[in-house]
């Protein structure tokens, strides 16, 4: 597995629209190619992908990191982020633009998601890494809405979500391709708009545990 520190030195760095950004634990680098054994080792885990479609294959994972990479081009700082406590590899998040490569894009809005290796749950590190993409996408990159999707069944990322001041928009049903057959298709959305960010909308006493959200499915090609 790479290190932080080999990472950082190594000037691999794909998307240099996008900043290297910090929490007090987490240092978040933006996600390049050369990313592709952590995120293999992310998506294998069948708990990580139980709300996501199930575990993938190393080529479904290289298809699942094109896809992401191709969504950092299409709005400069918004993409995906590798996750790090010091020198250990923890998950990755996004804040990408919503939609799918062939729609319009909705100016200054944003996608949030994040998906947290097993043995970092519950550390609240998935709240901490998300807040600090919140508060880059609404200071740093005036977006003025920053959506979630995540399944109805995922009570965790939705505890997560509203902990972190995003509030239940619609009830939808996810697309069937994405899922295995028998899966339970409802899912949700949530948002928070730059005006209740402002306020305060988040609850700084709520301590949910950390989910998985990243939207109810992965784009598998660009």
């Amino acid at each position: 597995m790479l290190a932080y520190g080999t990472i950082a030195s190594s000037g691999i760095l794909s998307n240099m629209s996008q900043a290297i950004l910090s929490t007090e634990r987490l240092c978040l680098l933006p996600l390049s190619p050369e990313h592709l054994a952590l995120q293999v080792e992310l998506d294998a885990d069948p708990e990580v992908m139980r709300h996501l479609g199930g575990s993938r294959s190393r080529s479904q994972a290289e298809a699942a990191l094109r896809a992401n990479l191709a969504d950092a081009e299409r709005v400069p700082g918004l993409g995906s982020w590798v996750g790090f406590v010091a020198d250990e590899f923890v998950g990755y998040w996004i804040l990408r633009p919503p939609g799918y490569t062939d729609e319009d894009l909705v100016e200054g809005c944003a996608e949030l998601g994040c998906k947290i290796l097993r043995r970092h749950w519950r550390k609240g590190l998935g709240s901490e890494g998300s807040r600090e993409l919140l508060r880059h996408g609404f200071e740093d990159l005036g977006l003025h809405r920053v959506a979630a999707m995540a399944t109805a069944a995922n009570a965790a990322s939705r505890a997560t979500l509203t902990g972190l001041g995003l509030l239940l928009v619609r009830e939808f049903e996810a697309d069937a391709d994405d899922f295995p057959p028998g899966s339970d298709l409802r899912a949700v959305e949530l948002a928070i708009t730059l005006e209740d960010w402002k306020a305060g909308a988040e609850n700084p006493h709520a301590q949910p545990p950390d989910g998985d959200f990243t939207p109810v499915t992965e784009r598998l090609s660009p």
